[in-house]
Protein backbone atom coordinates (compact mmCIF):
# COMPACT_ATOMS: atom_id res chain seq x y z
CA UNK A 1 0.00 0.00 0.00
CA UNK A 2 1.38 3.29 -1.16
CA UNK A 3 1.30 5.64 1.86
CA UNK A 4 2.89 8.60 0.21
CA UNK A 5 3.55 11.08 2.84
CA UNK A 6 2.87 9.10 5.78
CA UNK A 7 5.06 6.23 4.65
CA UNK A 8 7.91 5.03 6.86
CA UNK A 9 9.09 2.31 4.47
CA UNK A 10 12.67 2.70 4.47
CA UNK A 11 13.09 4.05 7.52
CA UNK A 12 14.90 2.56 10.86
CA UNK A 13 13.21 3.90 14.02
CA UNK A 14 14.16 3.23 17.56
CA UNK A 15 11.30 2.71 19.60
CA UNK A 16 11.97 2.61 24.14
CA UNK A 17 9.79 1.02 25.82
CA UNK A 18 8.56 -0.93 22.83
CA UNK A 19 7.66 -4.38 25.07
CA UNK A 20 3.87 -3.82 25.83
CA UNK A 21 1.38 -1.01 25.82
CA UNK A 22 2.05 2.21 24.20
CA UNK A 23 5.34 1.40 22.70
CA UNK A 24 4.50 -1.38 21.52
CA UNK A 25 1.56 0.20 19.72
CA UNK A 26 3.54 2.51 18.63
CA UNK A 27 6.12 -0.50 17.06
CA UNK A 28 3.19 -1.84 14.88
CA UNK A 29 2.15 1.35 13.49
CA UNK A 30 5.60 1.99 12.67
CA UNK A 31 5.77 -1.41 10.72
CA UNK A 32 2.23 -0.94 8.94
CA UNK A 33 3.78 2.22 7.60
CA UNK A 34 6.60 0.46 6.15
CA UNK A 35 9.67 1.08 9.09
CA UNK A 36 11.67 -0.75 10.34
CA UNK A 37 11.56 -1.31 14.23
CA UNK A 38 14.35 -1.10 16.79
CA UNK A 39 12.84 -2.17 20.21
CA UNK A 40 14.60 -1.07 23.40
CA UNK A 41 13.20 -2.40 26.86
CA UNK A 42 14.52 -4.24 29.75
CA UNK A 43 12.19 -7.11 29.27
CA UNK A 44 11.23 -9.42 26.86
CA UNK A 45 10.13 -7.99 23.67
CA UNK A 46 8.49 -11.69 22.03
CA UNK A 47 4.94 -10.46 21.75
CA UNK A 48 5.99 -7.54 20.13
CA UNK A 49 8.11 -9.43 17.59
CA UNK A 50 5.57 -11.62 16.74
CA UNK A 51 3.13 -9.23 16.11
CA UNK A 52 5.48 -7.32 13.88
CA UNK A 53 6.74 -10.61 11.97
CA UNK A 54 3.18 -11.58 11.78
CA UNK A 55 2.14 -8.43 9.73
CA UNK A 56 5.23 -8.55 7.51
CA UNK A 57 7.20 -5.60 9.61
CA UNK A 58 11.22 -5.57 10.65
CA UNK A 59 11.82 -5.87 14.40
CA UNK A 60 14.48 -6.16 15.95
CA UNK A 61 15.26 -6.52 19.89
CA UNK A 62 17.19 -4.56 22.14
CA UNK A 63 17.79 -5.20 26.15
CA UNK A 64 18.69 -2.06 28.04
CA UNK A 65 18.62 -0.62 31.52
CA UNK A 66 17.51 2.75 30.66
CA UNK A 67 18.11 3.80 33.96
CA UNK A 68 21.43 4.55 33.35
CA UNK A 69 22.40 7.28 31.01
CA UNK A 70 25.90 5.78 30.07
CA UNK A 71 24.12 2.23 29.49
CA UNK A 72 21.65 3.68 27.19
CA UNK A 73 24.10 5.89 25.26
CA UNK A 74 26.00 2.61 24.63
CA UNK A 75 23.08 1.12 23.56
CA UNK A 76 22.18 4.15 20.74
CA UNK A 77 26.05 3.98 20.31
CA UNK A 78 26.11 -0.13 19.68
CA UNK A 79 22.54 -0.01 17.43
CA UNK A 80 24.06 2.59 15.15
CA UNK A 81 26.14 0.70 14.36
CA UNK A 82 25.11 -2.60 13.70
CA UNK A 83 21.52 -2.03 12.56
CA UNK A 84 21.74 1.78 11.72
CA UNK A 85 21.61 4.52 10.37
CA UNK A 86 18.82 5.13 12.50
CA UNK A 87 16.22 7.80 11.05
CA UNK A 88 14.76 8.42 14.06
CA UNK A 89 13.37 7.77 17.48
CA UNK A 90 10.64 7.03 19.80
CA UNK A 91 11.51 8.18 23.51
CA UNK A 92 8.50 6.59 24.83
CA UNK A 93 10.25 4.52 27.86
CA UNK A 94 8.39 5.64 31.31
CA UNK A 95 7.85 4.77 34.63
CA UNK A 96 5.24 6.14 37.32
CA UNK A 97 5.25 6.25 41.08
CA UNK A 98 2.16 6.92 42.77
CA UNK A 99 2.74 8.10 46.17
CA UNK A 100 1.20 10.72 48.42
CA UNK A 101 3.66 14.11 48.32
CA UNK A 102 4.27 14.18 52.35
CA UNK A 103 5.66 10.35 51.73
CA UNK A 104 7.18 10.37 48.68
CA UNK A 105 11.07 8.87 48.86
CA UNK A 106 14.39 10.27 46.80
CA UNK A 107 14.41 6.98 45.39
CA UNK A 108 10.90 7.08 44.32
CA UNK A 109 12.05 10.56 42.49
CA UNK A 110 15.35 9.93 40.98
CA UNK A 111 14.15 6.70 39.71
CA UNK A 112 11.19 8.18 37.56
CA UNK A 113 13.23 10.87 36.43
CA UNK A 114 16.31 9.11 35.35
CA UNK A 115 14.21 6.68 32.76
CA UNK A 116 11.58 9.35 31.55
CA UNK A 117 13.63 12.79 31.88
CA UNK A 118 17.05 12.30 31.73
CA UNK A 119 17.85 9.35 29.48
CA UNK A 120 15.14 10.67 27.23
CA UNK A 121 17.29 13.79 26.62
CA UNK A 122 20.86 11.61 26.42
CA UNK A 123 19.22 9.86 23.88
CA UNK A 124 17.90 12.44 21.77
CA UNK A 125 21.42 13.67 22.03
CA UNK A 126 23.03 10.56 20.97
CA UNK A 127 20.81 10.89 18.06
CA UNK A 128 21.67 14.67 17.33
CA UNK A 129 25.17 14.18 17.17
CA UNK A 130 25.04 10.86 14.93
CA UNK A 131 22.85 12.63 12.31
CA UNK A 132 24.22 16.29 12.22
CA UNK A 133 27.92 14.96 12.09
CA UNK A 134 26.34 12.79 8.98
CA UNK A 135 24.40 15.86 7.54
CA UNK A 136 21.60 12.98 7.39
CA UNK A 137 17.67 14.50 8.30
CA UNK A 138 16.06 13.13 11.58
CA UNK A 139 13.31 12.60 13.47
CA UNK A 140 12.59 12.91 17.03
CA UNK A 141 9.20 11.81 19.19
CA UNK A 142 8.89 12.09 22.42
CA UNK A 143 6.02 11.24 25.08
CA UNK A 144 4.66 13.46 27.25
CA UNK A 145 1.60 13.05 29.13
CA UNK A 146 -1.83 15.21 30.21
CA UNK A 147 0.73 15.91 33.48
CA UNK A 148 2.61 17.83 30.74
CA UNK A 149 -0.13 20.47 31.52
CA UNK A 150 -1.35 19.78 34.74
CA UNK A 151 -0.31 18.63 38.55
CA UNK A 152 -2.56 15.13 38.41
CA UNK A 153 -2.20 13.72 41.83
CA UNK A 154 0.44 11.56 44.11
CA UNK A 155 2.81 11.15 41.07
CA UNK A 156 5.09 14.10 41.73
CA UNK A 157 8.35 12.74 40.23
CA UNK A 158 5.95 11.90 37.29
CA UNK A 159 4.31 15.15 36.78
CA UNK A 160 8.21 16.64 37.35
CA UNK A 161 9.40 14.35 34.42
CA UNK A 162 6.66 14.87 31.83
CA UNK A 163 6.83 18.67 32.43
CA UNK A 164 10.31 18.20 31.51
CA UNK A 165 10.07 16.39 28.41
CA UNK A 166 7.93 18.93 26.89
CA UNK A 167 10.23 21.37 28.03
CA UNK A 168 13.09 19.84 26.05
CA UNK A 169 11.25 18.63 23.52
CA UNK A 170 10.88 22.84 22.53
CA UNK A 171 14.09 23.54 23.37
CA UNK A 172 15.71 21.06 21.11
CA UNK A 173 13.41 22.07 18.36
CA UNK A 174 14.95 25.13 18.51
CA UNK A 175 18.42 24.39 18.30
CA UNK A 176 17.64 21.73 15.73
CA UNK A 177 14.64 22.49 13.48
CA UNK A 178 17.01 24.40 10.57
CA UNK A 179 19.74 21.54 10.67
CA UNK A 180 16.95 18.71 9.29
CA UNK A 181 16.17 17.27 12.74
CA UNK A 182 12.39 17.47 13.33
CA UNK A 183 11.47 17.20 17.71
CA UNK A 184 8.37 17.01 18.34
CA UNK A 185 6.30 15.32 21.01
CA UNK A 186 2.59 13.44 22.01
CA UNK A 187 0.44 13.86 24.87
CA UNK A 188 -1.33 11.03 25.55
CA UNK A 189 -4.30 10.44 27.36
CA UNK A 190 -5.90 7.67 29.85
CA UNK A 191 -4.50 4.83 27.39
CA UNK A 192 -5.10 1.00 28.57
CA UNK A 193 -1.65 0.26 29.53
CA UNK A 194 0.23 -1.12 32.41
CA UNK A 195 0.30 2.38 34.14
CA UNK A 196 -3.63 2.63 34.22
CA UNK A 197 -4.06 -0.47 35.63
CA UNK A 198 -4.06 0.62 38.91
CA UNK A 199 -6.55 3.59 37.87
CA UNK A 200 -9.38 1.23 35.63
CA UNK A 201 -9.36 -0.86 38.33
CA UNK A 202 -10.43 2.02 41.23
CA UNK A 203 -14.18 2.21 40.14
CA UNK A 204 -14.88 5.66 41.85
CA UNK A 205 -11.26 7.29 39.68
CA UNK A 206 -12.05 5.21 36.43
CA UNK A 207 -15.60 6.65 36.13
CA UNK A 208 -14.47 10.23 37.36
CA UNK A 209 -11.95 9.89 34.30
CA UNK A 210 -14.44 8.35 31.92
CA UNK A 211 -17.20 11.08 32.97
CA UNK A 212 -15.21 13.78 31.35
CA UNK A 213 -13.56 12.20 28.06
CA UNK A 214 -15.50 13.79 25.71
CA UNK A 215 -14.68 10.67 24.00
CA UNK A 216 -16.61 8.48 26.22
CA UNK A 217 -13.70 5.44 26.35
CA UNK A 218 -10.60 4.72 27.27
CA UNK A 219 -7.48 5.40 24.41
CA UNK A 220 -5.90 2.49 22.77
CA UNK A 221 -2.00 2.15 22.15
CA UNK A 222 -2.47 2.32 18.43
CA UNK A 223 -4.43 5.98 19.10
CA UNK A 224 -0.73 6.70 19.99
CA UNK A 225 0.81 4.70 17.03
CA UNK A 226 -0.95 6.51 14.14
CA UNK A 227 -0.22 9.84 15.43
CA UNK A 228 3.65 8.79 16.26
CA UNK A 229 3.92 7.54 12.38
CA UNK A 230 2.72 11.27 11.36
CA UNK A 231 5.34 13.00 13.11
CA UNK A 232 8.11 10.24 12.06
CA UNK A 233 6.89 11.05 7.95
CA UNK A 234 7.50 13.80 5.67
CA UNK A 235 3.38 14.50 6.32
CA UNK A 236 4.72 16.64 9.35
CA UNK A 237 7.84 18.27 7.85
CA UNK A 238 7.28 21.88 8.98
CA UNK A 239 6.29 20.82 12.66
CA UNK A 240 9.07 21.46 15.34
CA UNK A 241 8.61 21.95 18.98
CA UNK A 242 4.64 20.90 18.62
CA UNK A 243 2.99 18.68 21.06
CA UNK A 244 -0.32 16.76 20.21
CA UNK A 245 -2.47 16.10 22.94
CA UNK A 246 -4.45 12.09 21.69
CA UNK A 247 -6.74 12.54 24.49
CA UNK A 248 -10.07 11.64 23.48
CA UNK A 249 -10.98 15.40 24.18
CA UNK A 250 -9.47 15.84 27.71
CA UNK A 251 -7.41 18.78 27.44
CA UNK A 252 -10.47 20.44 25.68
CA UNK A 253 -13.16 19.75 28.53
Amino acid sequence: MDLGAFSLSGKTIMVTGANTGIGQGIALSIGKAGGRVIGVGRSSMEETASLMHGQGADFVEVRADLGSTKDAQNMFDTAWEKHGPLDGLVNNAGIIKRVDAVDFTEADWDAVMDINLKSMFFLAQSLGRKALAANQPARIVNIASMLSFQGGIRVASYTASKSGVLGITRLLANEWAAKGINVNAIAPGYIETNNTEALRSDPDRSASILGRIPAGRWGVPSDIGDAAVFLLAPASNYMHGAVIPVDGGWLAR
